[in-house]
């Protein structure tokens, strides 16, 4: 009797807690759990960045001012009034739109006070060969348009080079456009968002940036449930009964 009784206390008592399982388990633990606040944070910054955008994109939009801080003015709806630069007019390729191959339309635009500001008047789609480039001129004479500040990437991939010459740019830069066209720049693209006349009918559906709020949350959820699961697996193998 006192043999079984012996044997049945040994067999349900629980195992030894292992000290480098549960000092691995620990470091996954705090590694997961640092992860998912890290990306909660960033979730929380990207969310006050849209607020941020809702709030200037329902603004009035203002004249294209005169300064320094253009980052201050990202997204803020402005008014530009001046001449189109046609022969400079360049496109962007490899821009798609509800799955269509096209290009973005960019021109200089000559304000009154001298200041040249480049202007993304939109989208077209490509032709039926690479021969074939759509002929969207600007709006001749003296133009005032509707548009949002953008700043031009600060960085961006490409296979080769452009060249500059021809008017297929593969991203717009804005060093490259002040070499090539020989004119100094307003360092902002304005994004047009109205149409100037009746025939300037390229696509302007400009929807708001992807801040990666649902990215950041996907990982954070993610990150959270690794650590979770690392601690339940831990408790599982430690304090399980012997069989």
């Amino acid at each position: 009797m006192t043999t079984s009784a012996g044997s049945a206390t040994a067999s349900t008592r629980p195992r030894r807690v292992a000290p480098v399982p549960t000092l691995a388990t620990i470091v996954v633990v705090a590694l997961c759990v640092t992860a998912g606040v890290w990306q909660r944070d960033r979730m929380a910054q990207k969310m006050a960045l849209r607020a941020a955008f809702d709030a200037v994109a329902a603004q009035p939009a203002v004249a294209l001012p005169p300064t320094a801080d253009w980052a201050a003015w990202r997204f803020r709806p402005v008014t530009v009034t001046g001449t189109f630069d046609a022969a400079h007019q360049i496109l962007i390729d490899n821009k798609v739109r509800a799955g269509r191959a096209g290009f973005l339309v960019v021109a200089p635009l000559v304000m009154a006070d001298r200041r040249v500001v480049l202007v993304d008047r939109g989208w077209v789609p490509a032709g039926r060969s690479r021969a074939e480039l759509p002929q969207v001129p600007p709006p001749g004479g003296i133009v005032t348009l509707t548009g949002r500040i953008n700043l031009p990437p600060a960085s961006y991939f490409e296979l080769a080079p452009d060249s500059g010459a021809g008017p297929v740019w593969q991203n717009l830069d804005l060093t490259r456009a002040e070499r090539a066209f020989g004119i100094a720049l307003v360092p902002v693209i304005v994004e047009q968002t109205i149409p100037v006349g009746p025939g300037d009918e390229l696509a302007r559906d400009r929807p708001p940036p992807d801040f990666g709020i649902n990215t950041h949350r996907m990982y954070m959820v993610q990150w959270f449930i690794f650590a979770a699961l690392a601690g339940g697996l831990w408790a599982w193998f430690t304090f399980r009964r012997r069989r």
